[in-house]
């Protein structure tokens, strides 16, 4: 089994970064890290990076997941090259482009890219956001799935994620303690659905979400409290579409032994115990 430690980043391709990283430094309210001529990252906690825009493709898009060692990164490889999913090595350049030791990549059963990687860089020094969002760090991604019951299966017997709970066909998966790391929606497209950075309170989520309605950015979804995880959240529109969330208050789950996943409807208030709906084709489900 691959045994995943973390999610470490987010890579997108753009056509235009110079308006990524305006959005991602005035709006999201993550510090610059570094500037080439083809990309901008950007930090939201200890790491050297956690996003990272790039000039390319909107459609190229990747998340990245820390494994422990290289020798896990090589079993890895071979496990899913024996399940039929070609690996690419990361070259030299590609790893100092994600501020990797070493990594790989492959692309899940509906095709979104996922890159496993060995020491992921830590940054030297503490992480100020160009604006007081109250960021503390980038937290998980949902992940569109043409078929999520088989996709569950991949993540949760060839890696190490378990179902915390269900929105009807929609699992929530952890690789550690907080709730989930990995969410997986019906689409009938690849691609990342949301990226979701957690903040330290509520009140963060509101002065944002004034700040947000101020700057006319387009609010998906929110404010609202999520009944299965117990975060408090606010969805948003982002460049090329990238939906992009803050939420505080996640649920952790300590006792893996005792823990049993729950079922809930995908309906409205499943969805937001306060009452928001959301404008997000993946949740109108």
């Amino acid at each position: 089994m691959i045994e995943l430690k973390d999610i470490c980043y987010v890579r997108l391709g753009t056509a235009d970064i110079g308006l990524c990283e305006k959005f991602s430094t005035e709006v999201l309210g993550l510090d610059v890290a570094e500037r080439s001529r083809k990309a901008t990252y950007f930090r939201s906690n200890q790491r050297e990076h956690t996003l990272c825009y790039f000039e390319g493709d909107p459609a190229d898009q990747a998340v990245g997941f820390e494994v422990e060692g290289h020798d896990e990164l090589r079993a890895a490889a071979a496990t899913l090259e024996k399940l039929g999913h070609p690996v690419h090595e990361g070259t030299a350049s590609e790893c100092e482009a994600r501020k990797v030791r070493a990594f790989i990549r492959f692309q899940d059963p509906t095709g979104n890219s996922i890159e496993l990687a060995v020491r992921p860089a830590m940054g030297g020094v503490r992480y100020f956001g160009t604006r007081d969002a109250g960021i503390t760090g980038f937290s998980h991604v949902g992940l569109c799935s043409k078929d999520p019951a088989r996709d569950e299966k991949f993540w949760t017997q060839v890696c190490n994620a378990r179902v915390s709970d269900r929105i009807g066909d929609v699992p929530l998966m952890r690789i550690h303690e907080v709730h989930h790391t990995i969410a997986l929606f019906p689409a009938k497209r690849s691609g990342i659905q949301h990226v979701n950075h957690q903040v330290e309170s509520s009140d963060d989520i509101m002065r944002s979400y004034c700040l947000l309605k101020e700057k006319n950015v387009p609010i998906v979804f929110g404010p609202g409290r999520h009944p299965t995880s117990s975060a408090r959240f606010v969805y948003f529109e982002g460049p090329q579409g990238m939906v992009y969330e803050y939420s505080v208050g996640v649920r952790e789950i300590t006792d893996e032994d005792g823990y049993r996943e729950r079922q809930f409807n995908f309906e409205p208030p499943s969805l937001c115990m306060w009452g928001s709906k959301p404008d997000i084709k993946e949740f109108k489900n």
